[in-house]
């Protein structure tokens, strides 16, 4: 079942969560943190990155790579069915929008540019993801 609250709960939860100050616009406003300026670009320590909203498990760290565009990069989700994909035809652009299967909040968008044995790279915000370091 989808998470669904108002926008002012969002606001709330992620300020609870000392989210960063774009985390709101980004996962509940479809917004791009600027690149090279996310927690998470040049972050390589071992864990599991989740849902910044609803702590749904969405990447490894083992399918973190550095794609050098400013994001974080990875070459698949942790579960089959983590992320939901949505034709994205905004900017004058068609791509392919990621969102959190459990509740919505938009990560970034996925590409098929990345390494093998997927080709993908999904181009997330870190102001999408919240990390759990590895036990």
């Amino acid at each position: 079942m989808k998470i669904e609250k108002t926008d002012a709960q969002w606001r709330e939860l992620l300020a609870a969560k000392n989210a960063e100050s774009v985390a709101f616009e980004v996962t509940r406003k479809a917004a791009t943190e600027r690149p090279f300026t996310g927690k998470y670009e040049s972050h390589w320590e071992d864990g599991s990155y989740h849902c910044m909203c609803c702590n749904a498990k969405l990447f490894d760290s083992d399918t973190k790579f550095d794609a050098h565009c400013g994001w974080p990069s990875f070459s698949q989700a942790a579960e089959e069915n983590a992320i939901t994909e949505i034709r994205d035809t905004s900017h004058g652009m068609v791509r392919t929008e990621t969102v959190c299967s459990q509740c919505g909040a938009h990560l970034g968008h996925v590409f098929d540019d990345g390494p093998s044995p997927t080709g993908l790279r999904y181009c997330m915000n870190s102001a999408s993801l919240d990390f759990s370091p590895k036990k």
